[in-house]
């Protein structure tokens, strides 16, 4: 995984715990500054990218609260974290931000405090759901890559730990990079990782900076022989001429790479794309040959999100049809790789 060496670290003096303060010492040559808010920045030099390369926050989670899911997971946990080193074009954590850095929260503990005192309250056993059928799941990487993540503190392996031991929490999180140091967390079944996977030349363009299809791919038996729970996630789709021997050729791909006795229990989730005004904006001047596939005015819809952000997805009846097409190619290459759901 492409290693993330900061040149400017922020902090506020709450999330210098132990964790927080060992985050500092792994990068002594960083300049530490010290910061009021975590989410109140001071004016940062460079662009997009250079913003994601050179600088960290530290900041402690105050606002602790597990939010309903219902499609990847049941419930959405506390952040682990926000932003990430990559810097794909759709993502829907950079949409309100015109940059936007790592801030990892070193409060993890009190984080999972919050998430088992919200699974207590639950009713017991759990009703079986296409999320899991006896625990349930909580997505611990919803505002982050936990992948990178883990690389910056203990603190992904204290969540698989605390997640491996609970009677009836279980954790899920997507990655489009591989971390091998987390081969060694033992999660003994508890965490299920979800790959994103998207056709290799699409994903060179819009998924900036995170690890290659192969890459991606090469790791699914090996975080399944590790202890994972291993499921794929087709995210986002997106719709061009030639997309679907493009996810004919991805399928083929899969149906080669994994193991046959992670087949009998591999599952998909499947997204079709959505974009975002605004990000678009900006986008046409850090990758504007990504808003040439994605910007597609004549066969989208505008919808405002629950933020009031005006984001563009595929007209709906357009997008019907091609649901259709592409759970009839999944039948057909990869019918072991049931859909959990699509949209």
């Amino acid at each position: 995984m492409q290693q993330f060496n900061p040149s400017t670290i922020f902090y506020t003096p709450d999330a210098l715990n132990e964790r927080g303060k060992n985050v500092l010492l792994a990068y002594p040559a960083a300049d530490y500054k010290e910061i009021v808010q975590h989410n109140r920045l001071p004016a940062l030099e460079g662009n997009h990218f250079q913003v994601k390369s050179d600088v960290l926050v530290l900041g402690r989670l105050k606002t602790l609260v597990c939010r309903e899911s219902g499609r990847s997971s049941d419930f959405i946990a506390p952040s682990l974290a926000n932003g990430c080193m990559g810097a794909c074009a759709y993502c829907y954590v950079d949409r309100n931000k015109a940059v936007n850095p790592i801030t990892l929260f070193t409060n993890t503990e009190e984080i999972l405090l919050a998430v088992d005192k919200h699974v207590q309250k639950q009713a017991w056993p759990k009703v079986p759901n296409q999320t899991h059928a006896q625990y349930y799941t909580y997505d611990i990487g919803c505002n982050s890559d936990v992948s990178v993540d883990a690389a910056l503190s203990d603190g992904v392996q204290t969540a698989v730990d605390f997640f491996r031991e609970h009677p009836k929490a279980f954790a899920t999180f997507a990655t489009k990079f591989v971390n091998q140091e987390m081969l060694s967390y033992d999660p003994q079944g508890k965490t299920r990782v979800r790959f994103s996977l998207l056709p290799q030349q699409v994903s060179k363009l819009v998924d900036v900076r995170t690890d290659s299809l192969a890459k991606r791919l090469a790791a699914i038996n090996d975080f399944y022989h590790a202890g994972y729970e291993v499921h794929v996630n087709f995210s986002p789709v997106i719709v061009y001429e030639g997309w679907l021997e493009d996810y004919r050729e991805l399928f083929e791909q899969l149906n080669q790479a994994v193991h046959p006795k992670l087949k009998e229990q591999m599952s998909c989730e499947v997204i079709f794309l959505t974009h975002n005004q605004w990000q678009h904006e900006l986008n046409l001047s850090i990758n504007p040959k990504a808003e040439e596939l994605i910007w597609t005015p004549a066969i989208q819809e505008t919808k405002q999100s629950q933020f009031g952000g005006i984001n563009v997805r595929y007209q709906h009846q357009l997008k019907a049809q091609w649901i259709s097409q592409f759970r009839a190619l999944q039948q057909e290459v990869v019918p072991w790789c049931a859909i959990r759901y699509i949209f």
